[in-house]
């Protein structure tokens, strides 16, 4: 198993230097990825940080971590938009960038803009662009009439850097969720709750895992709570099938420095 954290990056961490504090204390205490949210909290009055100039600005503070979106839902970007934010991501960390997209769970989100917010809709919605995004990474012409998205003969450039494309990773807790996951490369879930407390015990996940259906090369990514690097619950989820551990860095869990210090306590070793 793999270790890396991932930021809520609403209320305090909000502020984007935080973040990037968040990350080179990752990085020097040996952790191997930074995810951050993806969330429009500002609707529902929470703040928070756009994802892409917070990884940008995480790409540039670091040299090794991967780094990610945990997870962005894909409905409410434009997927050209997606495909080309993502490929620059790639290219300024050096082949580093993870794109986790989901449908999103958060109706407001969408609704508060005059967006679809039903989930059907959102399914469909995921699905089509998830195609056109990789599609794009190609670099072949892409040519798409869909029933959301339309493409007339457009060639991405510059790609990223990582071939065949930066590894996709599905979130959701669902039936649907995994279908989707079984087609791409990953499967990412959030394993806590807002208390600071595991909350999806390692035999419903193994059997999620079992459920996908996938061989390896297939990623597992989990968030989740540690009381530091010796805890023991490393290794019920990893025997479970988990290949990435995210420990989750959130406003609710504790006060920042208690976070920061967890971070630099690191995983295991």
């Amino acid at each position: 198993m793999r270790y890396g954290i991932d930021v809520c990056t609403l209320g305090e961490f909000a502020e984007p230097a935080r973040v990037v504090e968040l990350a080179q204390a990752a990085e020097a205490a040996g952790w191997e990825a930074v995810f951050v949210w993806d969330h429009l909290a500002f609707a529902w009055g929470v703040p928070s940080a756009d994802p892409w100039v917070i990884l940008a600005a995480v790409a540039q503070a670091t040299t090794r971590v991967r780094i990610g979106t945990a997870v962005t839902p894909l409905p409410r970007r434009r997927p050209a938009v997606v495909a080309n934010a993502v490929a620059t991501l790639d290219r300024l960390s050096g082949g580093r960038m993870v794109l986790g997209a989901g449908a999103g769970g958060v109706p407001a989100e969408f609704t508060a803009f005059g967006e679809p917010g039903e989930p059907r809709v959102r399914a469909t919605m995921l699905d089509e662009a998830l195609d056109v995004v990789s599609a794009l990474w190609t670099g072949q012409p892409v040519s798409h009439a869909g029933e959301h998205y339309s493409v007339d003969g457009v060639t991405l450039a510059p790609l990223p850097l990582q071939r065949p494309r930066p590894p996709i990773w599905i979130g959701g807790h669902g039936k649907a969720a995994r279908r989707r996951a079984r087609r791409w490369d990953g499967w990412i879930v959030g394993g806590d709750n807002e208390a600071g407390e595991m909350a999806v015990p390692p035999e419903r996940l193994a059997a999620g895992i079992v459920h996908i259906g996938r061989d390896a090369p297939f990623d597992v990514a989990l968030t989740g709570v540690s009381a530091g690097p010796d805890d023991a619950v490393f290794g019920r989820y990893e025997a479970a099938g988990v290949t990435w551990w995210l420990e989750h860095i959130h406003g609710r869990r504790a006060p920042h420095a208690d976070l920061l210090s967890r971070v630099e306590a690191g995983p295991p070793r």
